[in-house]
């Protein structure tokens, strides 16, 4: 695949993000650096029972990615290659975070280029300061009144102390 010097590209990072973690923020933040736009695709995840909504899960992304102008987050639904195609996105960005995630990861990736040969997959292994952190033990530890404030950002734990008042 050739792509001119004048050609701008975007990526898209997807996923669930209940909630948006340090961790995706530091993919995210280092995908911005590498290409012109970054989409962060919000799934609207009918499979899962999400602590936030879709419409609370995409104004938190986009309050904790508020200072990278090149990044805008949108809702998806079905099939990702679907969406990059949609936005006329050229790169999929996925964080790697250990070996299981490598091997998931690349079968997805195999797939997503089966079914969209003209996408391609790119892996960021996640920075050593935050690859422990993931949205279910997020979700879990601010559940049971533990301290996440190292683990999210300043919109994201504001809203997950706030979630977690009105259910006590």
């Amino acid at each position: 695949m050739s792509r001119s010097a004048n050609t701008a590209v975007t990526a898209v990072y997807s996923g669930t993000f209940d909630p948006l973690t340090l961790g995706h923020e530091d993919a995210i933040r280092r995908a911005a650096q590498m290409f012109d736009q970054v989409i962060i695709a919000v799934a609207r995840a009918h499979h899962k029972n999400t602590m936030f909504t879709l419409d609370e899960r995409l104004a938190l992304a986009q309050a904790a990615l508020a200072d990278c102008p090149n990044v805008k987050a949108l809702p998806f639904d079905g099939l990702i290659v679907e969406f990059v195609r949609a936005q006329n996105a050229q790169v999929i960005v996925r964080g790697l975070r250990s070996v299981t995630d490598y091997d998931y990861e690349t079968q997805m990736s195999g797939m997503n280029r089966h079914m969209a040969p003209e996408v391609d997959t790119v892996f960021l292994h996640t920075s050593a300061h935050v690859q422990h952190i993931s949205s279910t033990l997020v979700r879990e530890i601010s559940k049971l009144g533990g301290d996440v404030s190292g683990l999210v950002s300043a919109p994201v734990l504001n809203a997950l102390q706030a979630k977690v008042a009105t259910k006590h």
